[in-house]
């Protein structure tokens, strides 16, 4: 896996040495990224079930000032370790979280996020996560932020769920984006 442009575009990264981490692939990154091109910059990035950390990275690359790894499994948060020192990115820049998305969106936190981005296993209830993002006392999404949700095209997610709503929807072979932002 490569990053694809900005401060360490065209370097490599490690994936994982199975293949139960199902990571974006580079096109869909691309067209992820190209969507959000006008936010990044100084942006707080939230990377939700990280698997390698190639979304996030590829946030800091772009010019995010911060971003969250979160991934339940803690080889993934080691393996997003080494592509950061891999890349020598600031520690400054970043924190990797090993928890699940369920419990990380549960807990209270000081800041939210400008962007964040979450791709769990396709065969995750989405909707427990999605839920902790749109409840009215929910400051994980900042006010003009923006949740992306990776999913299988055939499984649908709602059009919105309590203060957020689906606003566009990109697909990609059996991928589906959908982005939502606060109603």
């Amino acid at each position: 896996m490569r990053i694809i442009a900005g401060d360490y575009g065209g370097r490599v990264i490690k994936s994982p040495p199975d293949s139960r981490t199902r990571p974006t692939s580079d096109r869909l990154r691309e067209t992820l990224f190209n969507v959000l091109a006008p936010q990044i910059e100084g942006s707080r990035f939230l990377d939700l079930c990280a698997g390698t950390g190639a979304i996030g990275i590829e946030a800091i690359s772009r010019g995010a000032s911060h971003v969250t790894f979160v991934d339940r499994s803690r080889k993934a948060c080691a393996l997003i370790e080494e592509n950061l020192d891999l890349l020598a990115v600031p520690e400054r820049k970043t924190d990797v979280l090993a928890l699940s998305a369920e419990n990380f969106t549960g807990r209270k936190h000081d800041e939210g996020w400008d962007l964040v981005f979450f791709d769990p296993p396709y065969d995750t209830d989405y909707g427990v996560v999605l839920f902790e993002f749109g409840t009215p006392e929910s400051n994980l999404l900042n006010n003009d932020g923006v949740l992306i949700a990776e999913h299988h095209t055939k499984n649908a997610l709602p059009d919105a769920i309590g203060n957020i709503r689906r606003w566009r929807v990109l697909k990609q072979g059996e991928t589906t984006l959908s982005f939502y932002e606060r109603s």
